[in-house]
Order: C-alpha cells, then structure tokens, then sequence
C-alpha cells in the first residue's frame, strides 16, 4: 500500500466516523433493545460483525440490551435427540422434555456464546434468562383456532409456551449501572414456578417498552417489509402500517414480527427497525448511519426516504 492510497482510506474512515457523531450525541445515554437471531447468530463473520457493533454502542454511551432467540438450534438438539418438533401458528410445541432442552439451549449454550462473543470483541457482557431474579414474570399461551369446515374455534394445548406477563426492569437496571452488557435469553417464569418458552421477538418488544428504550431493533433474514412490487418500504408512521395490515400489503411470516414493532411504538418507544441481519455491521449502520438497512416504523410521518438511524 503505497502513502497515497492509505491517506485516502485514512480520510475516508475519519469521514465515516465525523458523519456518525450527531447520532452518538443524540443518542448516548439512551437504551437500545436488539434482539438478535436468524442468519446473524449462525455466521461467523456476521457474529463478530454483530458483537463489535454492540460493543461500539457500549462504547459511546449508548446502553445496548440483547435478546437473543435459537430456534435453530433448539430444533438441531432436538433432532438430535429424537425428539420430534411440532409447530402450532409457527409456535413450537413445548412439553416437559422439549422446555428442557430450550432451556439448556437458550440458558445455556446460545447466551454464553453471544456472552463470550462480545468479551471477544473487547466488551463486558452479562448472561440471564427470564428466570434469573424473576427478570420475566410469564403465563401461559392460549392459542385459539378456528376449524373452518365446522365453524367453530377451540383451545389448543401447546404445552409450556407463554407470553409476557411483566418486566422486572431492577434486574437490567442493575447490570447497566454495573456498566455490562445484558444479554436476555427468552425464557419466563410463571407463579408457579413454570419455566415458559417465549417468542424473542415479543420479549424484546415489551422490554424496549418497560425500559423506556429509544430504539427497538429486530434482526431478519430479509431485507426489511416488502411493498407488493417488492420494493422495500423504509419510513413508516404507526398509522401507515396499521392501513398495510388491512390492506394485506403485511401478511404470512413478517406479519407477527411487525405487530411487536407496532405494539412497541404505541407504546411509547420512539421507533422500532426491521433491519437485514445478513448485511455486516447492520446494527451499527442503522443508528449511525443516513441509510439504514431496512424498515423503520415510527409514531411520527418520517420525511425521509430511508430507515435513517438519526431520527
């Protein structure tokens, strides 16, 4: 590399770096909620990509919050196992010996390597499930289908899958005062002392909402909500998303992972992002750059044309 050529590339990262500044003074002190799955936890490139952008959040003031999900991995032990994995409305069917296997999956296995990740890239991170210090007081899912050839709905059992019941918001409190990074892996705990299986994605929702959170940030493996021509749609007010429902325009998979951003933003947290995971450094590109990598929804009309990070 001859001098020219490294005073360009020194120019262009110093460049990069001055352009990033208004959103780090924007933001820092703020808490960011991502939670982390799909193609960026299988990838090695993608996962260090993924743990030095969470570290750099740290590291300019932000108060980054992971939560991780595994179905992956969850179905390859399963296999393993010869457990067989049912799904009901793409929830898994989680009985005694499969809610043993997601915890030792998710509490285990996938939270410490995401732990040990981000101390790989220079970070302070702290492993917990929903259980540790009762951080997610959970219940029991009820699922209802309708039958369609006789008209009637009726309850199905999808053994111990719950949602949300509450947020024990000291837990995380405690561990950002302590300067870590919480890392939460999915799992609840019910009144009894149930262990429940949680879709990440709501996890994460409620949590942005309890901590009073700027940001949200989904990681996919698609490039962000799609329009019906397959452009990807960038700025949305709550509002514009409600009408896409209606319309179909949002449908099939995207459609659960949508509502969570929804139910986020109208609840108080100033935006969400559905952002591609398949693209390096897509956390760190989203909040600090003009272009983002995918969708962003806001209580707000955003008069831009991109998922801009800055707004």
């Amino acid at each position: 590399m001859n001098a020219a050529t490294s005073k360009n590339q020194g120019l262009s990262t110093a460049q990069v770096i001055s352009r990033a500044l208004p959103y780090i003074q924007r933001f820092a002190g703020k808490t960011v909620v991502v939670k982390y799955g799909g193609n960026a936890m299988v990838d090695e490139t993608l996962q260090a990509s993924f743990a030095r952008d969470v570290v750099l959040m740290k590291a300019v003031g932000l108060n980054p919050v992971v939560v991780h999900g595994g179905g992956p991995q969850i179905g390859e032990l399963l296999e393993r196992l010869s457990i067989q994995s049912k799904f009901v409305d793409g929830m898994r069917v989680t009985d005694s010996k499969t809610m043993d296997v997601v915890e030792m999956v998710l509490g285990a296995t996938v939270n410490k390597q995401i732990v040990n990740l981000i101390a790989s890239a220079g970070g302070k991170a702290f492993g917990v499930t929903g259980k540790d210090g009762q951080l997610i007081r959970a219940r029991k899912l009820t699922v209802v289908q309708k039958a369609e050839e006789i008209a009637v709905t009726e309850i199905v059992d999808i053994g111990q899958v719950g949602e949300v019941v509450s947020i024990n918001k000291a837990v995380i409190d405690m561990l950002v005062d302590r300067d870590f990074i919480p890392v939460v892996a999915p799992i609840g705990v019910g009144s009894d002392g149930a262990s429940y299986n949680i879709n990440a994605d709501l996890v994460a929702g409620k949590m942005a909402e309890v901590l009073g959170a700027e940001k949200l940030i989904l990681l996919t493996n698609v490039a962000g909500l799609l329009d019906e021509n397959g452009n990807i749609l960038t700025g949305l007010s709550a509002t514009k998303v409600d009408e896409l429902i209606a319309q179909g325009t949002i449908h099939g998979g995207m459609l659960p992972k949508i509502r969570c951003a929804l139910d986020a933003v109208k609840s108080g947290v100033p935006s969400a992002h559905i952002i591609d995971g398949r693209v390096e450094h897509a956390v760190m590109l989203e909040i600090f750059t003009d272009e983002g990598v995918g969708t962003l929804i806001s209580n707000q009309n955003p008069s831009h044309g991109g998922a801009k990070g800055g707004r």
